[in-house]
This record gives structure tokens, C-alpha cells and sequence, in this order.
């Protein structure tokens, strides 16, 4: 078929990836910078074997949830970055578009239809929250941002979702290096080139869970300012682990949700945190060195699940790939009776639950948070529970029935 130069059609449904599902004579196109309903003039920017990606470049019968982006670097054509999806939305509708993404996943790859989802916002706002930006430097030596599915790097005055970026941005740089600012929510701001800080702390402090945190500046952490403290009582409310419980911290980085099962399962309870980041290990024995009862093991969590005591419950908050089915399926074999699971993918978060399902176990609540607003990313954080949970006293109380029939 040969691909037209400008296409006009109706756009269809969000999906995966930040763009709307449409269709022409039977092909499917992937459409970019458009909202549900809306009728567009489009131009394809990929083809592939049975689908095209596209722009839409003209809207012709707009959504009355659509709005002027804020940022003059949004939108489509070559002078735009990648990185915010959802600027043309108005809050509630990326709230919307966020939830549909999510519930579709369930659906399509857990075998779970009609799942029950809302996606709530976080306090902050949704611009100026991003606390960690990573900048690709052209050739010129100018710092900016890449275009969608592109290596071209598209030079920004200001980033409006990032926190503390502008001098960076005015000054040149290492032709081909990247250049990272973090901005830490107690009060350190350092500069990375290639990993290494050329400004600022090398250790930056967070404050999260009523602790102060020391971690790499180059290393993981949260990047909205709420989004720490937003999980951790999540996985607490959702988990609820109890007092004396032997616990798991699967992909645990500095500890984190560490300190939240160690003050519920208190001194005769255990946690073993399974970190593989060096740098995230070594924070974490630093950040967690007055919790006796925590354990840090440094090590691929894959390589070691044989070899640690049984939990009672698990926290799983595995990278944007996913556990994967041979991680869930060690989890299940070793007992637990329920894992809350932090996701930031929901294609990989909805993988992992159907291979938990498969393993007969269910996925009894599930919530939803806009940790990354203007962009088409979402967080969620599922409990997952077998059939040891049945009956039990814990293993959260408060969440059972929030997805109903599943």
C-alpha cells in the first residue's frame, strides 16, 4: 500500500506508548499529538510491517479536552522533543488516557477485562516536578532533549516539567556526552556529565518516610519530589505486613521500602533486600544501618531467591522491563502470602500478573498514581495474593474487594 501524504481519519482509543489507535482501510495507524474522538490530518513517520506511526499535524474537529500545550517545544514536527506526550490534554483527560492505558493492558495481557482503574494525581502540580533530567548534548555542544524515536537531539531553552535546569541549558558541553542535573528534595543540586559530577554533592540528600536518605547522584531514585512517600504508604496499606513477618525487598535500590516493612514487622521480624546496583546496595546499607533487622544482599534477584529464607510477604518493584515469569515464578515457589508489586510499565506490570494467575494466584488491588505528569507514563502498585492469603489476618485488610471479581 502505498502511504499517502497526508491521511484524514477519526482518532481512536489511547494505547501503550503515548499515541491513539486509528485505522485505514484496515491498517493500523499509531497516532501521536491527538485525543480520543478527535478527526485529524496525520503524516506517517514510520512504516512498519503491518502499521504505521503518525503525526497529527492538523485537527480538524478538536476534543473539548484538548488545550494549548504550555510548552513551545510539544507538539509535532522536527523542532519538537520527545519526552512530554500529553501536553495537548487537559489534566483530567491525561488522568483518563493514563487509566484507559492501564486497563486496556490488564485486559489484554493478564486476561483480567473491566478492571476498575483511577489514576490519581499527586500534589505539585503538573509542571516543575521532575527532580532527576538526563540532557543528550549535539554536536554543536548545546544540551537538549531527543525527538520521539529519534537520535536527534533538539536543543531547549527551559525543560517546564524539570526542576533546576536552565543554566545547564545556556552553556555548552562535551560534544555526544550526556548531562545530568538532579535536584534533591533536601536541597542538593548537582551536575553529571557521563556519570561523573562536575557540580555539586556526589551524595545528595532525599527526605522520604520520615528518614533522610544519602544516595548516588547518578544512581535511582524517585523523580517527582511526592512519589517516595506516595509508594511507600501504598505498599504498607496494601501489604500490611505484620508483626514477627519474615519479608523480601526484591529490586530494593536504597532501601526504601525496607524501612517501611522493618518498622511494621518490627525486631522480630526480618527483611532481605536484593539489590544488583552497587550503587544502590551500598546506599542502602548506609540509609539502613540502625535497622538491625534488614539485611541487604547484593546480588541479581534471579540468582538468589533459592538460596533466602521464605517470606511471609514480598515487595516486588522490579525495573521497566518487569520481574518476568521466571522471577514470579520463584516468588510463588517460595510461599509468600501476598506481593505488592510497584510497577512503572503496565504492559509489564499486566505480563507479571497473568503469570501470577497462572500460577493460581489473583490480583485483589490495584492503585494508580500520576507520578509523571504531562507524559504518558503511569505508577502502579498491585497487591497480589495466593492462596495462603485466604483467611489469614494481614496481607491488606482495608484493600480486599477494591478489584472486585478478579
Amino acid at each position: 500500500m502505498t502511504i499517502p501524504d497526508r491521511l484524514e481519519l477519526t482518532v481512536g482509543p489511547p494505547a501503550h506508548g503515548g499515541h491513539c489507535v486509528s485505522r485505514v482501510d484496515g491498517r493500523v495507524v499509531f497516532v501521536r499529538h491527538a485525543l480520543p474522538g478527535e478527526r485529524v490530518v496525520a503524516v506517517v513517520t514510520q512504516e512498519r510491517r503491518g502499521y504505521w506511526r503518525a503525526d497529527a499535524v492538523e485537527v480538524l474537529t478538536a476534543s473539548a479536552e484538548r488545550v494549548a500545550p504550555p510548552c513551545p517545544y510539544a507538539g509535532p514536527g522536527p523542532a519538537s522533543c520527545g519526552g512530554c506526550d500529553l501536553q495537548h490534554a487537559s489534566v483530567p483527560a491525561q488522568l483518563a488516557w493514563k487509566a484507559d492505558v492501564v486497563r486496556d493492558q490488564l485486559a489484554r495481557l493478564a486476561g483480567l477485562p473491566d478492571v476498575p482503574v483511577r489514576v490519581d494525581a499527586v500534589p505539585g502540580g503538573p509542571l516543575g516536578w521532575r527532580s532527576r533530567v538526563r540532557y543528550a548534548v549535539s554536536p554543536l555542544g548545546m544540551a537538549g532533549l531527543r525527538a520521539h524515536r529519534s537520535a536527534t537531539v533538539v536543543p531547549v531553552d527551559e525543560c517546564l516539567i524539570a526542576v533546576g535546569s536552565s543554566d545547564v541549558l545556556s552553556r555548552s558541553w562535551p560534544p555526544g556526552s550526556s548531562v545530568e542535573v538532579v535536584a534533591s528534595s533536601g536541597g542538593d543540586s548537582t551536575v553529571l556529565v557521563d556519570g561523573s559530577p562536575v557540580s555539586g554533592p556526589p551524595l545528595v540528600r532525599e527526605h522520604a518516610g520520615g528518614r533522610e536518605w544519602t544516595v548516588d547522584a547518578g544512581a535511582f531514585w524517585q523523580v517527582h519530589p511526592r512519589a517516595a512517600d506516595t509508594l511507600a504508604a501504598a505498599v504498607r496499606e496494601l501489604l500490611a505486613p505484620e508483626p514477627g513477618w519474615p519479608t523480601w525487598d526484591l529490586y530494593g535500590g536504597a532501601g526504601l521500602f525496607s524501612a517501611v516493612l522493618a518498622d511494621a514487622v518490627g525486631p522480630q521480624g526480618t527483611v532481605t533486600l536484593v539489590e544488583s546496583d552497587p550503587r544502590g546496595a551500598a546506599a542502602a546499607r548506609r540509609n539502613l544501618a540502625d535497622l538491625r533487622t534488614v539485611r541487604v544482599v547484593h546480588d541479581r534477584v534471579e540468582r538468589v531467591l533459592s538460596r533466602l529464607p521464605p517470606p511471609e510477604a514480598v515487595v516486588l518493584d522490579p525495573p521497566r522491563t518487569g520481574a518476568g515469569a521466571a522471577v514470579v515464578r520463584r516468588i510463588v515457589a517460595a510461599g509468600p502470602r501476598a506481593v505488592a508489586y510497584v510497577a512503572c510499565d503496565p504492559a509489564a506490570f499486566a505480563r507479571d500478573v497473568g503469570t501470577f494467575r497462572t500460577l493460581g494466584w489473583r490480583l485483589a488491588a490495584l492503585r494508580a498514581y500520576d507520578l509523571f505528569p504531562m507524559t504518558q507514563h503511569v505508577e502502579c502498585v498491585g497487591l497480589l495474593v495466593g492462596p495462603a492469603w485466604r483467611g489469614s489476618a494481614g496481607c491488606g485488610r482495608a484493600a480486599v474487594g477494591a478489584v472486585s471479581g478478579l
